[in-house]
């Protein structure tokens, strides 16, 4: 059974999907998720630890999340996926350093593309994955929200020293 709540976040309204007890979905407004189609029912009910761990996300309290999550993809897709949650709190990895992990550098361009099509962003942490020069690249919910979230991770003094370099 499938089921879906919206919430309000920072960056946004968020469209949470559950799929049998399993949080399957997370899409930012204007995201890839057909909003209101093929999302089951409407209900707060199920949603409690998700919406409670992405509040202390949001406020600076969490720094990994516990929800159980169920990602639907090809094989491919699942691995990359399965790295990007390696990717620590604070820290990016390139598309590249992870087409490196799973073995084979010219999968960079794939790796872009299964990160693109992670259904549950934030807590598959898919807007800590940058460029190999660490410019922000492509984000399904857009680079403003890319940099709101990277900003978010980032201790205060880490960016007052980056803004200072700059």
């Amino acid at each position: 059974m499938q089921t879906h709540t919206r919430t309000e976040s920072p960056i946004g309204d968020l469209t949470l999907v559950n799929t049998d007890g399993m949080l399957s979905g997370l899409y930012m407004r204007d995201g890839r998720a057909p909003i209101g189609t093929g999302l089951g029912k409407r209900t707060s009910a199920g949603f409690e630890q998700t919406g409670e761990e992405l509040g202390e996300y949001f406020g600076g309290a969490r720094m990994e999340f516990t929800v159980t999550t169920a990602a639907h993809g090809d094989n491919f897709q699942r691995r990359v996926w399965a790295l990007l949650r390696q990717i620590p709190y604070g820290k990016t990895r390139s598309y590249g350093d992870i087409a490196r992990d799973l073995g084979d550098p010219a999968l960079a361009r794939a790796v872009g593309l299964a990160n693109a099509r992670n259904p549950i962003s934030i807590i598959v942490p898919c807007h800590r994955v940058v460029g190999s020069d660490g410019s922000l690249t492509g984000y399904a919910g857009g680079l403003e929200r890319k940099r709101y979230l990277l900003d978010l991770e980032t201790p205060a003094e880490d960016r007052a020293a980056t803004l200072f370099h700059a």
